[in-house]
């Protein structure tokens, strides 16, 4: 053999070493990683899968006993010919937690107006954002607490100043009249405004599918739903009037009442939200947005709502993506905090969530297995959601 042969044979001998132990470096710094993910996440999930179809109550050995939990949990029987769930309790929750999920929609429009005004070039734009945002980083329990001293119906801030205010607006009768005029156009605004928006997407969705509208039917629509909702205001005046006296002179027990617990819940939730991190995705999606899209469509004469869905939203489109399914994700998964230190599930498990219903099956009632089938049903539904929102968003998201 030559000495260049050797010389050869040693130098790719030299770079398989070299290589050999940056390969072996690698794995030593994936290693940690590794065995964290394996031990706090594999194991974890394969065991909970398994007890899934077990009977394991902490203190006895787990007893196999196949599909009896997910029949308790999903399924019916004959009860005095009426059928009626296994465990109707898991209905009750499972439909709380749709009921918190409606919020995502309206958290994310605030979300959105709430970036659109901080994208705006005004001066103290950096002292609004960081204000809006200041909420998403103080303590979660400590917003709670305050908050339920807020929602107190003897004392808490919030009915003494309706309290106030309607002991002094119904004192006198042309300005409650004003007052009720008032709050019936703003009702009557809010109620337009979503309608507008709801057309507005279905007239989005309608484009992406190459189902183009008559440029006035969108108009026409929301004029037509405007004179409709005034007219119902109109015919329903004075019952609205007795509703607001009432309401303003004797606010309800917002956590106390079934009626009212949801949505006061829901409402503290859309606050603390609103200015976070979907704000923040929303304000670089916003800058993101070429300023040569908007000249070119004010060229074409577009107004400031036109301009909105033929540029705005469908290069934010991805955003708005994204952060739907994380928070159906979210809302799935969510509500266990809120309800722990506010109502404590109640009244009559009005705001008890599955992921609080699998607290309480897991470690009060120390039933492991059905807390595991709880847990499993809980992913099957994210998993099929977040599919059908990824074939659906898949084909309405513009990545232009």
């Amino acid at each position: 053999m030559s000495k260049t042969s050797v010389e050869k044979t040693s130098k790719k001998s030299r770079l398989s070493s070299n290589a050999y132990r940056e390969t072996l470096a690698g794995y030593g710094f994936l290693l940690p990683n590794f065995l964290g993910f394996a031990i706090f996440t594999v194991v974890p999930v394969a065991v909970s899968l398994f007890m899934a179809f077990t009977y394991w109550n902490i203190f006895s050995k787990p007893v196999w006993i196949g599909l009896d939990n997910f029949r308790s949990l999903l399924w019916f029987r004959h009860d005095s010919g009426h059928i009626v769930a296994n465990d109707p309790f898991f209905w009750q929750y499972l439909y709380n937690t749709v009921f918190f999920m409606m919020g995502i929609p309206l958290g994310m429009a605030g979300s959105l107006i709430l970036a659109m005004m901080l994208n705006q070039k005004i001066k103290g734009v950096v002292f609004f954002r960081t204000i809006y945002f200041l909420p998403s980083v103080s303590a979660g329990v400590a917003l709670l607490i305050l908050w339920k001293y807020i929602y107190n119906s003897e004392v808490g801030l919030l009915n003494q100043v309706f309290r106030t205010i309607g002991t002094f607006i119904y004192h006198y009768k042309p300005l409650a009249l004003l007052f009720t005029i008032l709050c019936a156009a703003v009702f009557g605004i809010i109620v337009i405004g979503c309608i507008a928006a709801v057309i507005g997407f279905f007239n989005w969705v309608s484009e992406k599918l190459k189902l183009f509208w008559p440029d006035s039917l969108y108009k026409t629509l929301v004029v037509i739903s405007s004179v409709a909702v005034y007219m119902i205001i109109a015919r329903y005046g004075l019952s609205f009037y007795h509703t607001l006296n009432g309401f303003m002179m004797d606010p309800p027990d917002w956590l106390g009442k079934v009626e009212w617990a949801k949505p006061s819940l829901m409402f503290m939730g859309i606050w603390g939200g609103i200015g976070g991190f979907n704000a923040i995705l929303y304000l670089a999606a916003l800058q993101g947005v070429p300023r040569s899209l908007y000249e070119a469509a004010e060229m074409d004469g577009a107004s400031g709502w036109k301009k909105f869905w033929s540029v705005t939203w469908p290069m934010i489109s991805p955003t708005t993506f994204y952060i739907l399914i994380m928070g159906v994700i979210g809302g799935m998964q969510g509500g266990f905090m809120a309800a722990k230190v506010m109502t404590g599930g109640g009244p009559v498990g009005s705001t008890t969530t599955l992921e609080y219903y699998l607290y309480n099956t897991a470690f009060q009632n120390f039933n492991m297995g059905y807390a595991s089938a709880i847990s499993w049903f809980i992913f099957v539904v994210v998993f099929i959601l977040t599919m059908i929102t990824w074939k659906a968003g898949g084909k309405l998201v513009s990545y232009d």
